[in-house]
């Protein structure tokens, strides 16, 4: 079976879109399927609080830290530690940046809905960490990548444990994606002109 770089490689650019859009809808039916059975109407309530001070303050401050430091780790490690196959670079470079916008929010919402929201207020930080760890499945031959988005897994969680707001876990998880979906395109383009 190849592996999700050597498909991707093969697949057209609607194609990587389609696959990436069912994939997070895919997401977001099992979400709300198991939210079905799991929440009642109070608890389903109580973990979306639009706290926009929250959201901007909490949510803000941890995914502006983990872009520094994930910038700080490029600059420091050689370049093939963070090479994911050209996965990223086929999702998100040839975008424009109300595309990469919708996008990130999407992910940002599937992600964070499906294992902060659903798995981590049922089963546990763990088994949501893990689980969304496993779920980067690109990223599980390459040692500094894996660790990064278990990490992140696990802040995100800490994250969501500490404020209890969901809203807060999905604008850290946009704004991570976004700044570097926007960075990967920038870089792009930045390339295609010297090129």
């Amino acid at each position: 079976m190849k592996d999700q770089s050597e498909l991707i490689k093969q697949m057209s650019d609607r194609e990587v879109l389609f696959h990436l859009y069912l994939t997070q809808f895919l997401l977001l039916t099992v979400a709300t399927i198991a939210a079905y059975f799991l929440f009642d109407t109070d608890s389903f309530q109580s973990i979306w609080q639009l706290d926009i001070t929250e959201i901007l303050l909490y949510g803000g401050a941890t995914g502006l830290t983990v872009i520094f430091f994930d910038l700080w780790l490029m600059k420091v490690l050689p370049k093939r530690y963070f090479d994911d196959g050209g996965i990223n670079d086929r999702v998100f470079q040839s975008r424009s940046f109300f595309h990469i916008f919708v996008l990130c929010w999407l992910i940002a919402f599937a992600e964070e809905w499906l294992f902060r929201g659903v798995i981590q207020t049922h089963f546990g930080i763990v088994v949501a960490s893990i689980t969304f760890a496993l779920l980067h499945v690109r990223y599980l031959k390459k040692w500094v990548l894996f660790i990064i988005v278990t990490t992140l897994s696990f802040l995100l969680g800490i994250l969501y444990e500490v404020t209890e707001n969901l809203w807060v876990t999905i604008f850290a998880h946009f704004l991570i994606d976004f700044v570097f979906g926007i960075k990967i395109s920038l870089d792009y383009r930045k390339k295609s002109k010297e090129g």
